[in-house]
């Protein structure tokens, strides 16, 4: 029942009212509402379906209708951390799409990071339509996933997806980006600043940035590594900048944002200029980047496009079609923290 402007109660509207009021049959009005109508409903009788049904403030039954499909409309996204900006924007976009076709999602931090996930529920296969798993292993969540419980890889390596679908960003052209920018200004000598996480993330950018500076004589790249915090990347790239030898690096390329702020703080202590003296770039684009001086190059993520484009990945598995895999394009962000080596630099 509902209330009426004068406050009486009213009869809830049905699939009756909605067919009755948009000239359809009820099996179509079931097929509309249910987002099943492509290839057996006409798109304009779709939409006349649709209009009546929020004219009238129909709601279907999602309760009987998912007793009947035999599913709980409700997937689980598993990510590293919740501290993450990055993360949080990759829920808002999966949580929007899946509210647009009637699911619900949970969101479930692993606790030990990139490491197996625990089951949060008695059953997770019981509770779950499927799993959303974000920059980790698909091993990390065999406790969940069991043998058949549908599970699509966020941010995670196809070759190791254990059958799953994956949806990459493209990570390996945000990398050739930053890397080009920084061969064009005249940069030569590269420090990598990198993530001490085990991850294929991870690997890529490594790999990448490896494969792009060999293709010009005379550059080199240092790796050194850190975890993801301000504190420990300020620590790693002040050691690296001391021993760095005849031919410090002009340019550190950062693994994330939060290393390049740490990389920041660590050319000030060093009576460094950013960018006149070492340019540093991050990756990511989090709010950090424009927070901090000079602004930083980084790589922005579409964040939550990419939530987005995981759960349609996952409700396709679901329905039994091919999902959307093309890696989602990454965007380079020049500002103040790139420039020119300096001249005396050899």
């Amino acid at each position: 029942m509902t209330s009426g402007t004068d406050g009486t109660a009213t009869a809830r509207p049905t699939s009756r009212d909605v067919a009755r009021a948009a000239g359809v049959s009820q099996a179509a009005v079931s097929l509309v509402m249910g987002d099943k109508w492509r290839g057996r409903v006409a798109p304009a009788t779709a939409e006349r379906v649709r209009t009546a049904a929020q004219q009238l403030g129909y709601r279907p039954n999602l309760a009987a209708r998912n007793l009947r499909l035999g599913r709980t409309r409700t997937a689980l996204l598993v990510v590293p951390a919740l501290t993450n900006e990055f993360f949080a924007g990759v829920y808002t976009g999966a949580a929007r799409f899946a509210a647009r076709h009637d699911f619900g999602v949970v969101l479930y931090p692993s606790p030990d990071g990139v490491g197996p996930a625990r089951d949060p529920f008695p059953s997770a296969r019981a509770a779950l339509d499927g799993i959303l798993a974000s920059s980790m292993a698909a091993d990390a969540v065999t406790t969940l996933r069991g043998d058949d419980l549908p599970l699509v890889m966020l941010d995670s390596d196809p070759a190791g997806s254990l059958g799953a679908a994956t949806v990459n960003l493209d990570l390996a052209d945000g990398i050739r980006q930053i890397t080009d920018h920084l061969l064009g200004l005249g940069h030569r000598h590269f420090l990598h600043l990198a993530s001490a996480v085990t991850s294929w993330t991870f690997d890529v950018r490594a790999q990448e940035l490896a494969a792009r500076t060999a293709q010009v004589p005379g550059t080199t790249v240092r790796t050194v590594r850190s975890a993801l915090t301000v504190d420990e990347a300020l620590a790693a790239t002040e050691r690296a900048l001391r021993t760095s030898g005849v031919t410090p690096p002009t340019a550190i390329v950062c693994d994330d944002d939060k290393l390049a702020a740490g990389a920041y703080k660590a050319a000030r202590r060093m009576g460094l200029r950013v960018p006149d003296d070492l340019s540093v770039t991050g990756f990511d684009d989090l709010s950090l980047a424009m927070a901090i001086e000079p602004e930083l190059t980084t790589v922005r993520l579409p964040a939550e496009e990419f939530g987005a484009r995981g759960m349609a990945a996952l409700i396709a598995v679901l329905e039994g079609r091919a999902p959307e895999t093309a890696p989602l394009p990454v965007e380079l962000k020049v500002r103040g923290s790139s420039g020119p080596p300096p001249r005396t630099t050899s």
